[in-house]
């Protein structure tokens, strides 16, 4: 394992360094500046709970398990929570842009660092796509002399633009984007509990308490098994979690961002998520048509009697989905880069200019983005659904990953590093083993359901695609490693 740096630097000649220069266990940092600050990592690890899911399609969710919806997001948010404590146990231990990648390539083998880090990227490319089209709706809907391609294509461009000047720039877009997700979701959490409880002045909705948990068919009006089919449903507006353990290694200190981030996930997640649904239901009977009609969120602030309740809403979707670009562009572009200078990826991808900043890396992510955003708007139900379905049980994978690979990286420090383990998964093995039986158990359901069914099938078969070109590659190296001292003595 190699010794992280607590500051990384550019090369001696001051403009473009390869990555490939330092260790191959995936810490090719070396070109990359610390150029983030503690507020900027701060706000990341707070905000990167909080995506735009949580705003539009809790709705959904609710419709299907009722209050009951408040157990699912339990039961996903614990898994996260056990998840990014493993993944901070190896980050905190060795802080590397490749994060969850580069430690599956040290610990299962470079097939599973290639496989899970190509799979990665190409999740946040397609996800570039979901978000440019979901903010030009928004957009359009403002100023509606604009079409709808031309405010993807701008807001694309911006946000491009923002993350090749330097990952400063891209921290100070992404403090304020999430400063305003955080900010609204929590004053959303204090005045809806004041109308639960009664407090609030004029409230609509205040004085009912916790009847509506239990008055419109109970706590589980659809049975038990909504519980599990709420899980499906909420399991992927948490992905995003793992953003700042790549974005720790452009820190001054990323042992410490890790550390901290990692301790605070449980209480991210319980107020933000749980807290704000808790309300919504709380207020609202799960089977308000208001609920379906406007959005979860929209239907609560009415509830209230918050004045432009929608429009209010869509600033902060804006912001959501805005923050979620630009961070999917970061994630991206630092995947490749790490890809690049294990190898994995082409060499121009490990490298950087003069400010830190992987250009060629953040370019072809985004190009390949804008490949996608066409595709969702020329061949939606065709091309881009497959594109959408291939990857989307990737963020389960990931989790998977990181499991496996930290059952057998916790040896690895001890062994080599073991004072840095500051950072320690819980019961450990035992705990990891159940979350890899929680997270298979989510696979296998999904397969049962017919709506979800296509997506683990068509994101299996990619995952077979890549592992297969990995370890095609492997062979291919293996051959030439063996062929090479023949060469010479022949020579």
């Amino acid at each position: 394992m190699t010794t992280p740096s607590p500051r990384l630097t550019k090369g001696p000649s001051g403009d473009e360094q390869d990555a490939q220069s330092v260790a191959s266990t995936g810490a090719a940092d070396a070109g990359l500046k610390a150029g983030l600050k503690n507020r900027h990592l701060s706000m990341i690890a707070i905000g990167g709970v909080i995506g735009a899911g949580l705003f539009v399609g809790s709705a959904s969710g609710i419709a299907a398990a009722g209050p009951g919806i408040l157990l699912s997001y339990a039961l996903v948010g614990t898994m996260v929570v056990l998840v990014m404590r493993m993944l901070g146990e190896m980050a905190a231990a060795d802080p590397t842009s490749g994060s969850f990648s580069a430690y599956a390539d040290r610990a299962l083998g470079r097939w599973a660092g290639f496989s899970i880090g190509w799979l990665y990227w190409f999740f946040w490319v397609v996800v570039l796509a979901i978000e440019a089209t979901a903010g030009a709706v928004i957009l359009e809907g403002w100023v509606p002399s604009v079409p709808q391609w031309a405010w993807a294509l701008i807001v694309m461009v911006v946000l491009t633009a923002t993350n090749l000047v330097s990952v400063g720039s891209f921290g100070e877009f992404e403090f304020w984007f999430a400063g305003i997700k955080v900010f609204a979701i929590a004053a959303f959490i204090v005045v809806g509990g004041l109308a639960v409880f009664g407090i609030l002045p004029g409230s609509d909705g205040g004085g009912d308490g916790f009847s509506n948990l239990t008055s419109h068919g109970g706590f589980l009006p659809n049975g038990a098994d909504a519980i599990l089919t709420g899980v499906l449903m909420v399991v992927f507006s948490f992905m995003g979690s793992e953003i700042v353990t790549l974005a720790a290694g452009e820190s001054e200190d990323p042992r410490r961002a890790v550390t901290k981030a990692t301790n605070s996930v449980i209480w991210r997640i319980g107020i933000f998520y749980l807290g704000s649904i808790f309300v919504v239901v709380a207020l609202l009977p799960w089977d308000s048509p208001a609920i379906a009609e406007k959005g979860s969120y929209v239907a609560a602030m009415d509830e209230i009697g918050i004045p432009h309740a929608g429009q209010v809403m869509n600033v902060i979707v804006l912001t959501a989905v805005l923050s979620c670009l630009n961070s999917g562009l970061y994630t991206a572009s630092r995947m490749a880069f790490s890809l690049g200078g294990r190898g994995d990826a082409p060499r121009s991808f490990a490298r950087t200019t003069r400010r830190g900043v992987p250009q060629t890396a953040i370019l072809s992510s985004v190009a390949f983005g804008f490949l996608a955003v066409f595709f969702n708007y020329q061949w939606p139900d065709t091309v881009f659904e497959f594109l959408l379905n291939s990857s989307g049980a990737v963020a389960l994978f990931v989790w998977l990953v990181i499991c496996f690979s930290q059952l057998r990286m916790r040896r690895i420090i001890l062994r080599e590093h073991p004072e840095r383990l500051v950072v320690r998964m819980w019961l450990y093995p035992y705990l990891t083993w159940a979350t890899i039986g929680m997270i298979s158990f989510v696979l296998v359901y999904m397969l049962t359901k017919d709506d979800t069914r296509e997506q683990v099938v068509l994101s299996v078969l990619a995952a077979a695609v890549v592992v297969g070109l990995a370890v095609l590659r492997d062979r291919v190296r293996a051959r030439r490693q063996v062929s090479a001292p023949k060469a010479d003595q022949h020579s």
